[in-house]
């Protein structure tokens, strides 16, 4: 007879960055792409990850994390991460303080950048760069 045990998929996005949370009954470890996050480098990237952590308190240590993430570059990467794990211990523990303390502490956290890159168009390098003219 097996027991089966809560789990919970987030995900969390930012530029081209995806990252898949998986939330389920623990003792409070994270792993994002299988490395435990005492172990994840680079170091602004680990605290960026930690964040929702750190504000969620006794919440955190009750469940496991695992974090799948893809594209983009490490910071990114992270603020994908950290997005996923604020919406899925709020989406977990129903609550509307620790909802409000993050909203309150960064609103990323839950709601999402809309920014993303400007596309390239003809007559350029660039988005808006263009050849120069010389009217002499």
């Amino acid at each position: 007879m097996s027991t089966r045990r809560k789990t919970m998929l987030v995900t969390g996005k930012r530029k081209t960055s995806k990252a898949r949370v998986l939330i389920t009954e623990g003792k409070g470890r994270v792993r994002i792409n299988n490395i435990p996050i005492h172990l994840y480098q680079p170091e602004i990237a680990r605290m960026k990850v930690m964040e929702p952590l750190m504000l969620a308190g006794e919440v955190a240590n009750k469940v496991d994390i695992r974090i799948n993430v893809k594209g983009g570059g490490y910071l990114s990467q992270a603020e994908a991460a950290r997005m996923g794990i604020a919406q899925g211990l709020v989406k977990w523990s129903r609550s509307k303080r620790l909802r409000a303390t993050y909203i309150e502490y960064d609103r990323t956290m839950l709601a999402g950048d809309g920014r993303r890159k400007e596309s390239k168009k003809f007559g350029g390098p660039g988005a808006r760069r263009r050849k120069q003219k010389s009217y002499r």
